[in-house]
């Protein structure tokens, strides 16, 4: 019999990991259900329940409903989410790259030292990068002139304490009730906020440290933020982004899939279709840009303003 050698061990192991990691978090998951099921029974948290439904009053300036601009830009949000992801996790796992691309020095960017060459998984990271910064301009300057700033962020304290109520109802399976289109619990309200307004700058400001974008000169402002400071907040950011999508898209499928999704592509508070098919053609588009987005397809588009070398 063949004894395994170390590498044959080690790359068992790592096969292993991603199963360990599933089964540990279904049973930690377990044992929260479990444990909020305990807590619901007591009379001080069925109380605090009573108290703090989950939800907390909106300002009487507060819009109703979300406004159609809010589809196209939830739509381009994920697209650009998921492919950020994708991309980032290639740059930080692809130790050879095979493809190339150096900036074409002309134009508006064009720098006294030549462009730095750089791999094409990284072009692309930074491309959609880009594209994602440019969206979320546009998103917050339509969020704080529609009003619909006050459906995501705090405005008063009651938030924290109906967003534990909030917690405890959903880890109990016993999930709060409220209607969307009105008003967010408030453990929905601070999840937004978290993504919009910290993990989101938090992203932008780690990955423009970690970029050939950030001044090599800068030697005060470099040790007063050191790259790795901005690599050791970077991935946990983007496990964050994973994490949120993930219980997002159950959530919105497991409340009432028809209504949440008109909410959110039908701009209408019933339960047609119409947000569904809009969402599954989202889908459709994501999962073409996911395997579009290779070599093949990467190098034409890349070349329109640098060169793509091997």
């Amino acid at each position: 019999m063949t004894k395994p050698t170390p590498k044959t061990r080690s790359n068992r192991s790592k096969g292993s990991r991603p199963a360990l990691t599933a089964l540990a978090a279904l049973v930690i998951l377990f044992v929260l259900v479990l444990v909020a099921k305990w807590l619901r029974d007591l009379p001080g948290v069925q109380s605090f329940v009573a108290e703090f439904p989950g939800h907390s009053e909106l300002p009487g300036a507060a819009p109703v409903g979300l406004p159609g601009w809010l589809q196209w830009q939830h739509f381009l949000n994920g697209l650009f989410i998921v492919l950020i992801i994708r991309s980032g996790w290639q740059v930080r796992t692809t130790a050879r790259p095979n493809t190339y691309w150096t900036r074409n020095n002309k134009g508006l960017l064009r720098t006294k030292n030549a462009p730095a060459k750089i791999s094409l998984e990284l072009w692309l990271h930074l491309s959609l990068d880009a594209l994602w910064l440019l969206n979320g301009v546009v998103f917050l300057v339509l969020l704080f002139a529609s009003g619909q700033w006050m459906r995501i962020v705090p405005t008063s304290w009651e938030v924290f304490p109906n967003a534990l109520s909030a917690a405890i109802q959903y880890a109990s399976t016993d999930w709060p009730v409220e209607n969307g289109w009105v008003n967010y619990n408030s453990l929905q309200l601070l999840a937004y906020f978290v993504t919009v307004f910290v993990a989101a700058p938090l992203a932008l400001a780690t990955g423009l440290r970690m970029s050939s974008l950030w001044p090599k000169k800068a030697t005060r402002l470099s040790r007063l933020y050191p790259i790795e400071m901005a690599r050791a907040v970077h991935l946990p950011v983007m496990l964050y982004f994973v994490g949120f999508v993930i219980v997002h898209v159950t959530l919105v499928l497991a409340t009432g899939a028809l209504k949440n999704l008109n909410h959110m592509y039908g701009a209408g508070d019933d339960g047609s279709w119409v947000g569904f098919w809009i969402f599954a053609a989202s889908v459709v588009l994501m999962i073409a840009a996911w395997f579009l987005a290779r070599p093949l397809f990467l190098r034409p588009i890349a070349s329109l303003s640098g060169s793509v070398t091997r």
